[in-house]
């Protein structure tokens, strides 16, 4: 198991919500997910620029706050499917609106985002 460096913050909604869904790749992994995307190949494909053990990391995080539920088929080699919970899918509206929120603020968020990097 590995240890902190960070103290763990939930006090409010926020920090809980940040606390399972903030990760580079979480909230697209779980939209690609919920659009049917479910092998990690195919997730890979969809976010080429993430290196695979990244993804890996943060599909195991998914999994063990109950967002994602990871299949593994007894054959060889092993098949890997992974789907959404119930739980998961409350997420994806909000997932959608960030989404929404980006797209109608793209111009002006791409310009804060290069003039500051």
């Amino acid at each position: 198991m590995k240890k902190r460096k960070i103290p763990l913050n939930i006090n409010c909604g926020l920090d809980l919500t940040g606390e399972v869904l903030f990760g580079k790749w979480k909230m697209r992994l779980l939209y690609f997910i919920n659009e049917g995307y479910q092998r990690p190949s195919e997730l890979q494909r969809k976010i080429p620029e993430a290196s695979k053990r990244v993804l890996t990391a943060q599909l195991k995080e998914l999994v063990e706050h109950e967002l994602v539920d990871k299949l593994i088929y007894p054959q060889v080699p092993p098949k890997v499917e992974y789907s959404l919970t119930d739980f998961g899918k409350t997420l994806i509206p909000i997932i959608k609106a960030f989404g929404e929120w980006g797209d109608e603020h793209e111009d002006r968020l791409r310009a804060v985002i290069l003039k500051t990097s």
